[in-house]
């Protein structure tokens, strides 16, 4: 049956397999320092360039490119298809995968997906061939020469060229049986303004291919190899990629970050391979963007601990303090590595060396600790520049969720300013009470018109009007990321689903902010209004497994027992009118 084995199942599969060992099975293997090596199954060879890394959880043949996951594997070695491969995976690692049949809205989106990949996958291997083959890439080659990273590091990473000429990418497209409309959707390439014809979006040009978790290419990052603005451009959103959800490296990386519980946190893509390359597999990079809620929640499920390493600059000490503020309410333990001015991880790594480096690392302090340093060193001297100085340390404070970190920092404080350590406290519990108030009255003003509105929801007089039923949450979270839900809701209309006014009036909000809204990206126009944000489930995370399945037999359901519910409220009243 045509069905879909949930992300999660898949996710566990992948990092729980033994490769090494279903890899064995196949090919005889030597270790190799970090790496297991032999002759590559998949093309003849004397000399062995198949290389498996257990670490990471992936193999690659440097000899014919092929590489991936235990899937992947699977399905060349035995000519299986994904599903196929993932049940054999599942029977050995005695996994359940029971697949669930996909509505005709699901099946038609998955196919919409696929289609977007192959695209994607296309454009990948057409970069890479043009880096290594193409004359015109020759300066593109010579420079990665001159940053230390040969044929060899450019297979590995899928490194490519995006050709100087304005349809290279498109001619090669057409000529592969893509609709254009596809790679428009993906940002590959746009429509001319006035005349007939698409043009590329990446033109001569280093390319960085960006994977999600399951190692699939999303979207690209392209570097200019001369002098010019901007020097980075990154592919825009998309139904597969959401550039605030998803950190560069991390696809190989997170077996690393997992075993060691700690990840390095850079700003561009050569900050994370030239790490990568000297052997420190543990760092990952933002997309071109600054780092988000998400980024931070995805962080999380892999380490403990967070080393943030961006410029020394004025610009790069701003973007560590605002990664600071979304990492430390996560409880992950914040640290910042400082290089020498002028330094990038690169830079520092050819100069002074791997040692030199780990050195750094293991010199990393604290963030709230630089913060406090910066803080107080960047005011005016005198009472009332210390007083402000302290006023923001104690506004970022509030955000750590160990008392005891809080108790420290307090008294790093107090010695620093001179300032009473009672007093102190006194002030964190002001802030304190006063970001919750502020938070209470957003929620209240949002919620008033609803409250004054209509006073027929007096039956739940016992619950608050702020607080959603569970029922209301499924909906809610079903309204948002499924589109067909929310036509049909809007076409029915939402109090048929919903009782409670305050709940229809949310659902109406959501239906009109997200008119028009490309799918997949929901949950970015949402964060445009952060207002409507805060009155949502919490947090606010949809998995099509859990919902969609029983999604259309829950609307029914629902929408009867409103009805009932209804009924129920009409003929109590003519009985109190009777009375």
């Amino acid at each position: 049956m045509t069905g879909s084995i949930p992300d999660d199942k898949i996710q566990l599969m992948r990092e729980g397999v033994d490769l090494l060992e279903l890899v064995s099975r196949y090919v005889q293997l030597k270790r190799s320092g970090a790496n297991h090596v032999g002759l590559c199954p998949f093309h003849s060879e004397k000399t062995p360039s198949f290389s498996v890394n257990p670490g990471r959880q992936i193999f690659k043949c440097f000899g014919c490119g092929v590489g991936g996951d235990a899937f992947e594997f699977l399905m060349r070695i035995e000519g299986l298809s994904f599903p196929d491969a993932a049940r054999r995976i599942a029977g050995e690692m005695g996994v359940d995968i029971e697949e669930r049949r996909l509505t005709p809205a699901e099946e038609q989106r998955r196919q919409e997906l696929e289609r977007l990949q192959r695209v994607n996958a296309i454009a990948a291997e057409f970069f890479h061939r043009q880096l290594l083959d193409d004359p015109q890439a020759e300066g593109c080659r010579q420079y990665l020469n001159r940053r230390g990273y040969g044929r060899t590091s450019a297979t590995e990473y899928q490194l490519g060229y995006a050709p100087d000429r304005w349809d290279g990418l498109t001619q090669h497209l057409q000529q592969q049986g893509v609709d254009l409309a596809e790679a428009r959707t993906l940002g590959l390439i746009r429509q001319r303004e006035k005349s007939r014809g698409d043009y590329d979006l990446f033109r001569g040009r280093l390319i960085f291919p960006i994977h999600d978790l399951s190692g699939r290419i999303v979207a690209f990052g392209g570097r200019i190899l001369g002098e010019g603005q901007p020097k980075y451009i990154n592919s825009p959103e998309s139904p597969i990629y959401h550039k605030g959800q998803v950190l560069f490296g991390l696809y190989a990386a997170r077996q690393i970050i997992r075993q060691m519980a700690e990840v390095i946190l850079v700003e561009g893509y050569f900050d994370q391979l030239a790490l990568n390359r000297a052997g420190v597999g543990y760092a990952v990079a933002t997309c071109g963007t600054a780092l988000t809620v998400e980024h931070a929640q995805l962080l999380k499920r892999y380490a403990k601990r967070v080393l943030l390493l961006f410029d020394s600059d004025a610009a790069g000490r701003s973007a560590t303090f605002k990664s600071m503020e979304l990492l430390l309410p996560t409880g992950l333990e914040t640290a910042v590595v400082e290089l020498d001015a002028g330094d990038d991880p690169d830079s520092f790594l050819q100069q002074q060396g791997k040692e030199a480096f780990v050195a750094r690392l293991k010199a990393a302090r604290p963030a709230i600790e630089l913060f406090m340093q910066d803080r107080l060193a960047a005011m005016p001297s005198g009472a009332a520049g210390v007083s402000r100085a302290a006023q923001q340390v104690l506004e970022m404070l509030i955000l750590l969720p160990n008392p005891l970190e809080v108790d420290l920092s307090l008294k790093e404080l107090a010695r620093r300013t001179e300032i009473d350590i009672d007093l102190l406290r006194q002030q964190l519990e002001q802030i304190r009470g006063q970001q919750q108030q502020r938070s209470v009255r957003r929620q209240v003003v949002a919620k008033k018109p609803v409250a004054e509105a209509d006073s027929s929801s007096a039956p739940h007089r016992n619950r608050p009007q702020n607080q959603l039923t569970p029922a209301d949450t499924k909906l809610l979270k079903l309204l948002i990321f499924e589109a067909d839900v929310r036509q049909q809701m809007e076409d029915q209309g939402v109090e048929s689903f919903f009782y409670d006014t305050a709940s229809c009036q949310l659902a109406n909000e959501l239906i009109r902010q997200l008119q028009g809204v490309v799918s997949g990206q929901e949950l970015t126009r949402l964060q445009q209004q952060p207002a409507l944000l805060e009155r949502l489930p919490q947090p606010l995370v949809y998995d099509p497994a859990e919902y969609a399945g029983a999604g259309r037999q829950m609307l029914v359901s629902y929408q009867q027992k409103t009805a009932d519910r209804r009924r129920r409220q009409q003929l109590k009243g003519h009985q109190e009118r009777e009375f």
